[in-house]
């Protein structure tokens, strides 16, 4: 029902589209963080934001290496090139993850410690700060959108209580998309709240 509205009004679908688009990448974006952040035990999302000086350019882990969980307090890392072991082993440990590589000439391996319980508290709080900024960025889609709305009114493309509509729709969208971040959000924190 809520879609078919806005998306029906021929001066808002395009708006509608962007608006809808634009609330998915940001909620995606969010559970790209949330994976990649670091609980008790390996995941091979926690090295996604590591990456490596590789002949001059700065490259994704996971282009130039396979990275692997099979314990869940080990990860490896297995570079296609035998020769990129040193930087990686290096960029690994300077990506303020809390891990210590250790390379064994043909493979890193990356032990993962259990956190402590300050350490928790820390991803906790980071946590909720990726949690307000993907929230910020929600809710200026929704003043765009808001926005397109105000001026697609004063062009005459559409009447009042259309306008009022396509704005109680977007809130609707900002609140359910805004939700759906708070759900992944509190169950990442029990995640990293668990003792194992």
């Amino acid at each position: 029902m809520a879609q078919a509205s806005m998306a029906a009004i021929p001066g808002l679908k395009d708006t509608y589209v962007q608006l809808k688009t634009r609330m998915d990448k940001a909620v995606e974006d969010f559970r790209k963080a949330m994976a990649a952040t670091r609980t008790g035990r390996a995941n091979v999302h926690m090295l996604d934001a590591v990456s490596i000086d590789y002949y001059g350019s700065q490259m994704p882990l996971n282009q130039i290496a396979q990275v692997h969980a099979p314990e869940a307090q080990l990860i490896t890392v297995q570079p296609f090139d035998p020769g990129s072991l040193a930087a990686i082993e290096k960029s690994i440990r300077t990506a303020d993850l809390g891990l210590n590589p250790m390379n064994d000439g043909k493979i890193i391996r990356v032990p993962v410690p259990p956190l402590t319980e300050e350490r928790r508290k820390d991803m906790v709080k980071h946590l909720h700060k990726v949690l307000e900024d993907h929230r910020t960025a929600v809710r200026n889609i929704r003043r765009d959108g808001n926005d397109a709305i105000k001026k697609a009114l004063k062009d005459k493309k559409i009447t009042e209580d259309e306008e009022k509509r396509a704005m109680d729709e977007i809130q609707k969208l900002t609140d359910d998309e805004i939700k759906k971040m708070e759900d992944m959000s509190k169950g990442k924190e029990k995640e990293v709240m668990e003792i194992k």
